[in-house]
């Protein structure tokens, strides 16, 4: 009974500290410029992409709406985190409102869940097209497509508002510093007075089957790419197929390495600088990679660009 006792008689906290990527004055101005421009540069890239293919019916294909729905939620994720890293960066440490944050750590959480889910699915698209390209036409027909994507949107918000419900019923006392340039759940873990045990259960389930179930299918599917690819006879049609899935491999292998190293571990984790860091990987310098790596050097979306800007 005392302790019941002693957290009523407590005040919960109705605002949080973002310590922000640095404390350092003297860096801060130049992390500043970098990670404004790195914000610009990502909206772009993500603008330029998502008009290539809404705009030209040669991009109207299963890879390219898969891409499309990435670029949405690239701009959108970089959106949700990105603000409050450059505040951080400008003002130096800062207050977000209780209601601020549980509503950023809702959209991040969705973000972060849908990306799984969309690399997932552009894994087993090229899975499809290059282990049963007969049946290419069948199996990753409109529809098909349409339900992927929808069924990770909605997925993942469900799990979002689960999961943001069980951090908005924990009770926070104080202190309210969060070692972090947003709201993210290992920080709002450390910060709560009260058990946290469902909460950590329903996120490392959250993990388990979000995380490592799409990883699983990704594996999968690259498991028999890579098994296809060997049979191949030619060694120029071998090469034309490892070309098609080497970008997505590399995007796969950092978001998941840096995202799994957090997510699928619910414990309280004490070394939060190596966390922003690794926030920073999946937050800023994958969305911003994305386009490059997946459209920028792919051949036909270098067509539709030459074609736009009047190139030869």
């Amino acid at each position: 009974m005392e302790r019941p006792l002693a957290l009523a008689n407590m005040t919960r906290v109705q605002e949080f500290v973002l310590l922000g990527l640095s404390t350092r004055p003297e860096i801060r101005d130049v992390l500043f410029a970098v990670f404004l421009t790195l914000y610009l540069l990502t909206l772009l890239e993500n603008t330029l992409i998502i008009g290539l293919i809404c705009g030209h019916t040669e991009l109207h294909k299963p890879m390219y709406f898969f891409l499309g729905n990435l670029s949405c939620l690239e701009m959108c994720y970089v959106s949700v985190t990105m603000p409050s890293l450059l505040v951080g960066l400008w003002t130096g440490p800062y207050r977000i409102s209780f209601t601020a944050c549980m509503t950023q750590l809702f959209f991040f959480v969705v973000l972060i869940c849908t990306e799984c889910t969309l690399l997932a699915s552009m894994a087993y698209d090229r899975y499809v097209a290059i282990c049963r390209p007969l049946h290419y036409p069948l199996l990753m027909r409109p529809q098909v497509c349409l339900g992927l994507a929808l069924s990770s949107w909605l997925g993942s918000l469900l799990v979002s508002v689960i999961k943001t419900t069980c951090f908005a019923s924990l009770t926070y006392c104080g202190p309210n510093v969060l070692n972090q340039f947003f709201c993210d759940v290992s920080p709002m873990l450390n910060l709560s007075c009260t058990h946290v045990e469902l909460t950590e259960l329903v996120d490392f389930i959250s993990a388990i089957v979000i995380f490592c179930g799409t990883l699983l299918v990704a594996l999968a599917s690259y498991s028999a790419i890579g098994l296809t690819v060997l049979r191949m006879p030619s060694a120029a049609a071998r090469r034309k197929a490892f070309s098609t899935c080497a970008s997505h491999l590399v995007v796969v292998g950092i978001f998941y390495s840096a995202a799994l190293f957090i997510y699928c571990r619910p414990s309280r984790i004490k070394s939060m600088d190596l966390n922003k860091v690794l926030s920073v990987s999946y937050t800023v310098v994958t969305p911003m990679c994305n386009p490059i790596i997946y459209c920028l050097r792919n051949k036909e979306v270098h067509a539709v660009l030459r074609k736009v800007l009047h190139l030869p």
